[in-house]
């Protein structure tokens, strides 16, 4: 049985340190490691922060079209661990080419509440996918203010149910976080 992504990354932190764990996420996050480096010399890092001796189960040479998972992964190692720092580059992933990178950072914005993050997700809650759309919605209501309610009101007749659901439980969570009706 593999280890949860949870379990990895506290094994990767307690062997090369927090601080050097989140900067190989940053440098996979932004770009400065490219795919092919971290299928390539910067693959152990690669395999510290997944688990895994081939990330993603590819045959070698990995497809360049697999490459946006290194954004995915080193993304989702900030559900685990934090600094102050990663905003920035969390606000550039917010654009992020692959929708699975979206909805990570806003996952980590929904977690962490991170209020600064909230306008660059906003574009997502007209994304085609439903779960991408759900997760800003979310992030919108745990780190959200009152103006961006009017921002996911009109989700609330969203053809997915899931994103009808987000919607309800975001406006509560605006209303009891804000201390004010946002309906």
């Amino acid at each position: 049985m593999r280890d949860s992504p949870r379990d990895v990354v506290r094994a990767a932190c307690a062997r090369y340190g927090e601080d050097v764990v989140i900067d190989w996420c940053v440098a996979f996050l932004s770009g400065e490691i490219s795919g092919e480096e971290a299928y390539g010399a910067e693959l152990p890092k690669l395999v510290a922060i997944t688990g895994s001796d081939n990330p993603g189960g590819w045959k070698s040479p990995v497809d360049p079209v697999n490459y946006y998972w290194i954004r995915v992964w080193a993304a989702r190692v900030f559900l685990y661990v934090w600094r102050d720092d990663l905003v920035d580059v969390l606000l550039k992933a917010a654009s992020d080419p692959a929708w699975r990178v979206q909805e990570h950072v806003a996952k980590i914005t929904a977690q962490r509440e991170l209020g600064q993050l909230v306008d660059a997700l906003l574009p997502l809650l007209d994304h085609e996918l439903p779960r991408v759309r759900a997760a800003a919605v979310r992030a919108v209501g745990a780190a959200g203010e009152y103006e961006h309610a009017e921002a996911i009101r009109p989700l609330a007749d969203d053809p997915d149910q899931t994103v009808r659901a987000a919607v309800e439980r975001s406006l509560e969570k605006l209303e009891t976080r804000l201390d004010r009706p946002v309906r």
